[in-house]
């Protein structure tokens, strides 16, 4: 695949990740009082409450330092994306890492936090941002670790 069209695919996956992220966020900020809780289905709740750290509530409080370290690792992404373009896929997980950090990013300039919604029994409420997060880290192992890779490393 050429650059450019690598390019493209990542921006067009992470903007339909803010979009969604975005719709999905005011569409429980304004339905849902803060601190609601609603059951769903099997455990699962549809909640409102503010994140202050990172994914999952990670560094809770952390404020500019918080603010500092993801711009440090969307920098480093933007950078690894540029070096590794042509890689099969790489714009797979770019794009998700980008739309998950930037969704998040938009809430904490604007609201000074994060809303999150979707809770499982036992676990810290997130957003669509954190699930696109956490599955451009799993695609990212993937698509460098993944089958066929380290066999090639070693071939070289």
């Amino acid at each position: 695949m050429n650059r450019r069209r690598a390019t493209l695919l990542a921006c067009a996956t992470g903007a339909a990740v803010i979009v969604l992220d975005q719709v999905t966020k005011t569409m429980v900020r304004t339905e849902i009082p803060r601190g609601d809780r609603h059951d769903l289905i099997l455990g699962f709740d549809l909640v409102h409450v503010w994140n202050t750290g990172v994914a999952f509530g990670f560094l809770a409080g952390g404020g500019a330092l918080l603010l500092v370290g993801t711009g440090l690792a969307l920098l480093a992404l933007i950078v690894f994306f540029v070096l590794h373009s042509g890689q099969p896929l790489v714009w797979l997980p770019t794009g998700l890492l980008l739309g998950g950090a930037l969704g998040n990013l938009i809430d904490r300039a604007h609201q000074g936090h994060v809303t999150d919604f979707i809770k499982f029994p036992h676990f810290p409420a997130f957003n669509v941002a954190d699930i696109a997060i956490t599955f451009g880290v799993i695609a990212l192992v993937l698509v460098l670790e993944g089958p066929g890779r380290r066999g090639r490393a070693g071939n070289g």
